[in-house]
């Protein structure tokens, strides 16, 4: 598995915790995110399956190619989110925010070429993203298999999307994909029942 701009290593750490069996590469452009995923990688009880690297995705790309090294079948990323907006003057959130070193392009392609052909691609985006990544991705044969639309609480506007891509197999093409929804916050509490349920394997 791949953990695309990885940060703390937060995504990574969950991942390794979900699949008991799976080893788990995890990379960022930034120096000092990359030191703290790996002292948190070594504080895990996963350590031997999870390895950080301080690399972009262009050049990690190029390298696995050099060594033909195998696809992955699972690679997630919660991108940079904003592509036209006003810069955070904190250079280091700046990046992180921003796709300015990683365009949604970039990423889709270098998502398609380290993924293995029954793979998944998946990401968390902002819902006004949602039109311009999955057109970038159906130029490299990607098309979402899950969607799952993301609310704070009832009521209140569409925030996030989920977005799980494959490609098409032989069999069904580009069959129509799962959707679904979720609230993070009922009218009564801070964590639905639902977000509540899906997250406890990582609250203390």
């Amino acid at each position: 598995m791949l953990d695309i701009g990885t940060g703390s290593g937060l995504i990574a750490l969950m991942l390794a915790q979900r699949c008991p069996e799976a080893h788990i590469d995890a990379i960022d452009i930034d120096a000092d995110a990359i030191t703290q995923a790996q002292f948190n990688f070594a504080a895990s009880p996963w350590s031997n399956r999870l390895h950080a690297h301080h690399i972009s995705l262009q050049n990690f790309v190029k390298k696995r190619h050099s060594l033909f090294i195998n696809h992955y079948s699972l690679i997630v990323s919660n991108p940079p989110y904003f592509i036209d907006s006003l810069k955070n003057p904190d250079q280091q959130r700046q990046t992180a925010r921003h796709t300015d070193t990683l365009s949604y392009s970039e990423l889709i392609q270098g998502a398609a070429q380290l993924l293995a052909p029954d793979g998944t691609f998946a990401v968390i985006l902002p819902a006004e993203a949602f039109d311009l990544f999955t057109a970038e991705a159906a130029k490299v044969n990607l098309f979402p298999s899950h969607i799952t639309h993301v609310y704070s609480k009832p009521g209140k506007p569409l925030k996030r999307i989920l977005l799980a891509f494959q490609f098409p197999s032989p069999v069904t093409h580009n069959p129509s994909p799962i959707t679904d929804s979720i609230y993070i916050e009922s009218s009564t509490s801070p964590r639905s029942e639902e977000y509540a349920r899906l997250t406890a394997d990582f609250y203390l």
